[in-house]
């Protein structure tokens, strides 16, 4: 299958390394390549990991025109407030029958339900594991293992820059100390302050409210406040008595309504959410059949992220 990405930072990197070291077993190749800094580069017979660039496609369309591809990867930065460029970068390859593999929670944080009847109607596979916990086989899980199941609620720590941050101000770093250090990790958005203002988390909440719990929700309803306000004293308070902080998103459907929230939560460290620490992500999901399930992922990297989009595309593959 011939494989077309829009944006090629590490995540895009370490799939395309991924592809590479496949190859035998899954012969899919990168033939098409568009990015904002670098411009754009094409091979009908395959991509090195290092392509030689050329000037950018005009529009996303005419990038896809020239691509020639059967998947489209859309591996963009977050923003976290429309979900754009990247919800018209889907659909326009959905508009040319193209199959969609999104590593950006933006759009499904903000149009899934609408998405997901475009890709119906296109006849085409829209697929997104990579949006909450790398390659965790969340949204996986529960379509393929968990029929007749409801999905009464959840709740987790689901940004590693917050804990990375939090950890850091525990010793007695500042702030700005434990942002440089997820970034130089690579775990940092784009813009920090999406992850410490808590907006990252608000988007895989409302991701995951509207892939779990037909929610039609979006990230500004979510009840959102990061950690930019805790300070190392707080934390050091906390610690001697045996206890910490951890960014935690909440949903939950009530009687009348869906609720949602993301906040720093002081936690004793024996409770199963303080074991998310660096980059490790933790969620726990509420059903109706069978109780509570809980995923961690102990301490991932952009691999992890890239092995979420590989096993998309498998799954894409065996379906069509």
């Amino acid at each position: 299958m011939n494989l077309a990405l829009i944006g090629y930072g590490s995540v895009g990197k370490a799939f395309a390394r991924l592809l590479h070291k496949k190859q035998s077993q899954y012969p899919f190749r990168i033939v098409a390549i568009q990015t904002a800094r670098h411009g754009a580069a094409y091979h009908p017979h395959g991509l090195p990991i290092d392509p030689p660039w050329g000037p950018p496609a005009p529009s996303i369309g005419e990038f896809l025109d020239k691509a020639q591809a059967e998947v489209v990867f859309e591996v963009t930065t977050l923003n976290p407030a429309t979900g754009e460029p990247a919800l018209s970068h889907i659909r326009a390859a959905f508009a040319r029958g193209l199959h969609v593999v999104t590593a950006n929670k933006g759009p499904i944080a903000h149009a899934y339900e609408d998405l997901r009847s475009e890709a119906l109607r296109a006849g085409v596979q829209l697929r997104f594991e990579s949006i909450v916990m790398d390659g965790a086989p969340v949204f996986n899980l529960v379509r393929e293992t968990l029929p007749g199941v409801r999905i009464l609620g959840f709740h987790g720590v689901l940004n590693s820059t917050t804990n990375i941050v939090l950890e850091a101000m525990e010793q007695g770093q500042s702030l700005e100390d434990g942002i440089r250090l997820a970034q130089k990790i690579g775990v940092a958005e784009a813009d920090a302050a999406f992850d410490i203002d808590g907006w990252d988390a608000a988007a895989k909440t409302a991701a995951l409210a509207n892939v779990l719990m037909n929610a039609r929700t979006n990230p500004l309803l979510v009840d959102t406040k990061g950690i930019r306000r805790l300070t190392p004293e707080k934390l050091a308070e906390l610690k001697p008595k045996g206890k910490t902080i951890r960014l935690v998103s909440r949903a939950h459907q009530g009687k009348e309504a869906l609720k949602m929230r993301v906040r720093a939560e002081v936690l004793d460290l024996t409770e199963p959410l303080a074991l998310a620490r660096g980059t490790s992500n933790l969620l726990r999901i509420e059903t109706d059949l069978m109780g509570t399930l809980g995923i961690l992922e102990s301490d991932p990297g952009v691999e992890q992220t890239a092995y979420g989009l590989f096993s998309d595309l498998v799954d894409i593959a065996r379906a069509i």
